[in-house]
């Protein structure tokens, strides 16, 4: 496994200390995988890091990238949104940084992101 992208749903399951997702997450970093988080599935999830503290930690390990939604991945989200005739930001967003890093997505709604993507690769909790 090289790496990981994780979706609002992969976070707040991660946060809610879900077993699959500690032994998903201990897997990538046992691989030396990365973990990516896209600022807008972060934005949807963190509301008090002083009580997050799981999500906290994870976004603060050396190997955790939290990416940007600035313009180049704006103007990617917005085609695969008109693309799909979709309409959800952060889940576009979730897919284009899964497809650039050629990860699967840590998920608890797969259909939305294959709505995006039928060839993403998804882990389901």
């Amino acid at each position: 496994m090289n790496g990981i992208v994780f979706d609002a749903g992969g976070l707040i399951a991660m946060e809610r200390n879900s077993r699959r997702v500690l032994l998903i997450l201990n897997t990538a970093l046992s691989e030396n995988g990365r973990i990516i988080i896209p600022a807008t599935a972060l934005a949807q999830v963190l509301r008090n890091p002083a009580r997050q503290v799981r999500l906290w930690r994870m976004i603060q390990f050396e190997r955790t990238e939290v990416i940007p939604l600035d313009g180049s991945h704006a103007q990617a989200v917005g085609a695969l949104l008109g693309q799909t005739s979709t309409t959800d930001i952060t889940d576009a967003h979730v897919v284009i940084c899964a497809q650039a890093a050629g990860y699967a997505v840590v998920t608890s709604d797969p259909l939305d992101l294959k709505r995006l993507d039928p060839k993403l690769r998804l882990i389901r909790v």
